[in-house]
């Protein structure tokens, strides 16, 4: 859970438009390198997310189900590939700064 939430605060940190994706999979790489808890966590944490996610996203950001439908798509792609032990940086985007 720790490496989750530090993903997600440097996510907020950062700001930075078109990074959601590598932060995802930043957080579940790094809580799967602890091990199978860790994996484990990560994906029950990242499951928990994207469903409030599709209550709240039509809400907050006005999208329709459609759009929430293919951003959780992404979003699962991406903590399903930093789990696996891919490089988060593969979703890395140009111009994150490096204390990223």
């Amino acid at each position: 859970a720790k490496d989750m939430w530090r993903a997600y605060r440097d996510m907020r940190e950062a700001d930075y438009i078109g990074a959601d994706k590598y932060f995802h999979a930043r957080g579940n790489y790094d809580a799967a390198q602890r091990g199978p808890g860790g994996a484990w966590a990560a994906k029950v944490i990242s499951d928990a997310r994207e469903n409030i996610q599709g209550i709240t996203d039509p809400v907050f950001k006005g999208m329709t189900r459609d759009q929430v439908r293919e951003d959780t798509k992404a979003d699962q792609f991406a903590n399903e590939w930093g789990r696996s032990g891919k490089d988060p940086n593969h979703f890395r985007p140009p111009g994150l700064p490096d204390k990223y």
